[in-house]
């Protein structure tokens, strides 16, 4: 399998959980098709001990969950990836709601926050799109759906190195925090690459990120100035 949405290795182990089973067949319907190995679950409970069954010979690739499940259709999905992440540190996981929920965003981003991915029901509209994000979830990138992004931002006005960036800067910082590339920034806003390093690079100053190779800045960047 070729092209953006393949998995390094061919295809991805990926469990699912949604308690809607037209939703829960469709996707795994279409994750099946680019060639990944698809476990559904009805609720929190399923996925915790597929999990967890699963990682006694390796965990899954990525797990994908909705935010409220049964048997409260509350936060079970939330906090099962929660709890799972503590359990596998560095377990990928996307969450696929729909609902915008600040408070379960800031919670799911707090740590470390690569392989972790926030996408909107009702706004995936193209099915290669949602694809190609799990596909970076799985490689360890951070993912947020804009609108998530925005909300998240509009919670979060407190911090004095957010209040130093410029506008522009803030639009970069928007943009790195929907996992764009410096090319895909310098497309999106009509500037040139050396433009969007630089001003990176006066995120990172702004922000107080000093440089450490063990770290992430970009993924840093975006939990500083989403406040979590």
């Amino acid at each position: 399998m070729t092209g953006p949405d393949a998995a390094p290795s061919g295809g991805l182990r990926v469990v699912l959980a949604e308690d809607s089973g037209i939703l829960r067949d469709g996707l795994v319907a279409l994750l099946t098709r680019r060639g990944h190995e698809v476990t559904a679950v009805p609720d929190g409970e399923h996925l915790e001990r597929e999990v967890v069954r699963l990682a006694e010979e390796s965990l899954p690739d990525v797990v994908v969950a909705d935010i409220r499940m049964p048997p409260t259709f509350t936060d079970e999905g939330l906090r099962t990836v929660v709890a799972l992440r503590e359990q596998f540190p560095g377990l990928p996981v996307l969450l696929f709601s729909q609902y915008v929920e600040t408070r379960y965003a800031g919670v799911l981003l707090q740590g470390d926050a690569r392989g972790v991915g926030y996408l909107l029901k009702d706004r995936v509209v193209d099915v290669g799109e949602f694809a190609q994000a799990l596909v970076r979830v799985a490689r360890g990138e951070t993912v947020l759906d804009p609108e998530v992004v925005s909300q998240l931002m509009g919670a979060s006005e407190r911090d004095v190195g957010r209040a130093r960036l410029s506008g522009r800067e803030r639009e970069v910082l928007d943009l790195i925090a929907q996992g764009r590339s410096n090319g895909a920034i310098a497309e999106t806003l009509f500037l040139s690459q050396g433009a969007v390093e630089k001003n990176v690079a006066a995120i990172f100053q702004k922000l107080d990120l000093p440089y450490d190779a063990a770290d992430n800045r970009r993924v840093l960047a975006v939990l500083r100035y989403l406040g979590t």
